[in-house]
């Protein structure tokens, strides 16, 4: 089959070849299981290699390529073309971050985000000789949270973020959560303080749950954000 996608394409540094910002269609060959990235990258080998976009491992673990595609947040190489519906596939940058060029932003406001919560462990003091060992219940509680890939999906998808820049997010959130309940951390409730101790945190929520619709690792971030909240009452 032949599927045709319908790209914003952002050209800062080309003046005078036409609008910034416009919509360029592409027609490729999408075999049965072709992804977005699979037609991307065929695009720019092909028939465009000004075309820009982020990809890396193709198996929805790096989270590279995170795009809106088709009016939803997701991984381009987990999104099957012919699973998108008839009709040209609209595919745009992830909303509410810095263009950079075409399809890729800048995830420096994300990740300034994700690095307020502190994301690493403070051990205990002095450091035991060998590794730290946790039972299997006590990994239980990370299982879901360590299965985030960073791709932005879910803060770019929130209607908050949209309209406050500050907010820190779902992500985030979920990031504070993982040391939060991680045995081998020594900072306990420290870790609510930069995400409950002010107007940006998760008591900016309204719970529309944009988040985990468009997770790719079907992460339930509105029960953690609400864990989050319980903890810190």
């Amino acid at each position: 089959m032949k599927a045709t996608l319908h790209v914003q394409r952002y050209l800062p540094d080309a003046p005078g070849v036409g609008p910034a910002r416009h919509w360029q269609d592409y027609t490729v060959e999408a075999p049965d299981g072709a992804t977005v990235l699979d037609c991307l990258m065929r695009i720019k080998d092909e028939q465009d290699p000004t075309l820009t976009f982020r990809r890396s491992c193709r198996s929805a673990i790096c989270g590279s390529c995170g795009m809106n595609i088709a009016g939803v947040n997701r991984l381009a190489c987990y999104s099957q073309v012919s699973r998108l519906g008839r009709g040209p596939v609209k595919i745009r940058p992830l909303p509410g971050l810095p263009l950079i060029k075409d399809l890729v932003v800048d995830m420096e406001p994300f990740m300034d985000k994700y690095r307020v919560t502190e994301p690493f462990i403070v051990a205990r003091a002095p450091e035991p000789e060998k590794e730290y060992l946790q039972s299997p219940e006590e990994h239980r509680k990370l299982d879901e949270i360590i299965t985030c890939i960073m791709c932005g999906c879910c803060s770019t998808s929130c209607p908050v973020s949209w309209t406050n820049p500050a907010y820190l997010g779902p992500a985030a959130f979920g990031r504070a959560y993982r040391f939060l309940v991680d045995s081998r951390d020594t900072r306990g409730r420290d870790h609510l303080k930069p995400v409950t101790g002010n107007t940006d945190g998760v008591w900016r929520c309204h719970h529309i749950a944009n988040c985990v619709d468009v997770c790719p690792k079907n992460i339930d971030l509105p029960w953690l954000i609400n864990e989050l909240r319980k903890r810190a009452l």
